[in-house]
């Protein structure tokens, strides 16, 4: 069986072709983890996904609101540091703490949902995720004392973040590679919105309403959204529902199913496509986002990825101090400043998905891979790192110009639209390189991708959350200006690290893969 999309043609860098070539036969077996697309009674291949552009519109919408709420929990809550401060009868620094461990459990949360939802579904894991978070902000409104704020903090944080890398996974379960660029890049808006809306929307209720007004603002719209998943959200994961052919079971299906009767739930015309349902390599559990970093290209991207957003979050979080000192600015005004760089990470969603796509479609022509449409293209012989990487470096180049810049003109105290300006584009350079590496992180490993979203959102949590910690004391140390340079210094030295996944990461993956498939044949009576 030819391999979805591919010519006889092979690119010059496929290493042991011959063996390649012989297990093929052997690939489509079940529990082997490789998803190739299987030809029908007729000769075709049956459509990725058959959800039509409409669906697949709305499904994409809604994944990016749902993202919206854990990156909009954490912002939206700084400008009410003050209040809580004086309400609890705590110190400022206390209260930081609580967005740290926020962080944290940002970071460790989505594995554990994210193994679920891989075996399970998308819809159960975003059920348990908006019911922990909701249950939280009830309690974080109602609640009138320092520990039981870090603890529903925690727990807020835990409900919101899964739904992140349940976001990425439903891109995954819905796009090809060659397409993959453009939905991932729509469905980040909500985590892009969130930075920028949240300081804003936090400001104006804490300045008027106080700070419990924050909490009961997230849970009727955290409520508005679940109504909608509840209601109309189709279940999407591949080893659950194949292509969206297969019906769920009846409690995995939303509930306009039941009212309308439609064959793709009921398949009453026999329609479902068996053969699409993907088979795990192994049952996804929540060290699984941990082991992903064992592998060598994996671990690379990830680690360069925290350190990017590590990077991102140490301005994110120090700009609200740096407004008001330098310019006396309240909390409105400095929540109206986070929009600058809020824009500018909303603009690098359509920038960069319209050039991974591009340049996926370029790098297939020069590695003589057909693309065609709606048929996922497999990557055992094509350099999807090339086709990645060859985006990701130059952006993360500008980012470090970019945020140089940021840094000397707050240091100098120059007029307020400059450092305006390089909010904006720092953010757009920055999120823009953040999410082709997130992307290749899912390419790498789509039998699993919520589990590799998690992984992802797992590392950059943590160096983030180190990042906001030793930020604030590191610019007191050195100043702004030289502390956004060691920051640009990281990150190009960093950069040596993508160089080496550029050259080397398909040798590794054709390595890799070569490996299992013995384990596999030694496993098989």
């Amino acid at each position: 069986m030819q391999e979805t999309g591919v010519t006889e043609k092979r690119p010059p860098l496929v290493a042991n072709e011959a063996n390649t070539e012989n297990n093929t036969s052997q690939t489509n077996q079940p529990g082997s983890g490789v998803d190739l697309e299987v030809q029908t009674e007729n000769g075709s291949l049956p459509p990725y996904s058959i959800l039509s552009n409409g669906e697949k519109a709305f499904v994409t919408a809604a994944g990016s609101f749902a993202a919206l709420i854990s990156p909009l929990s954490s912002s939206i809550y700084l400008p009410a540091l003050d209040s809580l401060s004086r309400d609890m009868n705590v110190s400022v620094s206390l209260i930081y703490l609580t967005i740290t461990t926020y962080l944290i459990f940002q970071g460790l949360a989505p594995s554990f949902i994210g193994s679920f939802s891989d075996i399970h579904g998308r819809r159960p894991a975003y059920i348990i995720s908006f019911t922990i978070y909701l249950g939280a902000n009830i309690g974080l409104a109602l609640q009138n004392n320092y520990v039981a704020l870090m603890i529903l903090r925690c727990v807020q944080s835990s409900g919101s973040s899964g739904t992140v890398a349940l976001g990425s996974a439903v891109m995954a379960d819905l796009s090809t590679r060659a397409e993959r660029g453009k939905y991932i890049g729509y469905a980040g808006i909500g985590i892009a919105l969130g930075p920028t809306l949240g300081p804003v929307i936090g400001g104006l209720l804490d300045h008027y309403l106080g700070w419990r007004s924050i909490f009961w603002f997230l849970v009727i719209m955290s409520g508005v959204c679940f109504v909608v998943i509840l209601i109309a959200f189709p279940e999407t994961c591949r080893a659950v529902v194949g292509n969206g052919s297969v019906p769920p079971a009846s409690w995995n299906r939303p509930f306009w199913a039941f009212c309308v009767r439609r064959s793709r739930f009921c398949d009453e015309q026999g329609t479902a496509d068996y053969t699409t349902i993907q088979q795990l390599k192994q049952r996804p559990n929540p060290i699984s986002a941990l082991l992903l970093a064992t592998q060598k290209e994996t671990g690379l991207v990830l680690i360069y990825g925290a350190l990017l957003y590590a990077g991102y979050m140490a301005v994110i979080s120090t700009l609200s101090t740096q407004l008001t000192s330098r310019f006396g600015f309240n909390s409105i005004q400095v929540g109206l400043c986070y929009l600058p760089m809020g824009m500018g990470s909303i603009s690098s969603r359509w920038l960069v998905g319209r050039l991974l796509d591009w340049n996926f479609r370029r790098e297939a022509r020069l590695q003589g891979m057909t693309i065609q449409k709606n048929r996922q293209q497999e990557i055992e012989n094509f350099n999807i790192e090339r086709a990645r990487l060859a985006i990701t470096i130059p952006l993360i180049y500008f980012a470090s110009l970019c945020i140089i810049a940021y840094g000397w003109v707050m240091q100098y105290r120059t007029a307020l639209p400059g450092p305006l300006v390089m909010l904006f584009f720092t953010g757009l350079t920055t999120t823009s390189a953040f999410n082709t590496l997130h992307t290749l992180v899912v390419d790498i490993h789509y039998q699993s991708a919520a589990t590799a979203a998690a992984a992802s959102n797992l590392f950059r949590c943590l160096l983030g959350a180190g990042a906001t910690a030793v930020a604030s004391p590191l610019i007191g140390a050195i100043g702004i200006g030289w502390t956004a340079t060691f920051i640009a210094g990281l990150w190009a030295l960093g950069s040596s690290a993508l160089w080496i996944v550029f050259q080397q990461g398909y040798c590794w993956r054709q390595e890799l893969a070569n490996k299992e498939q013995r384990k596999l044949d030694q496993s098989t009576p």
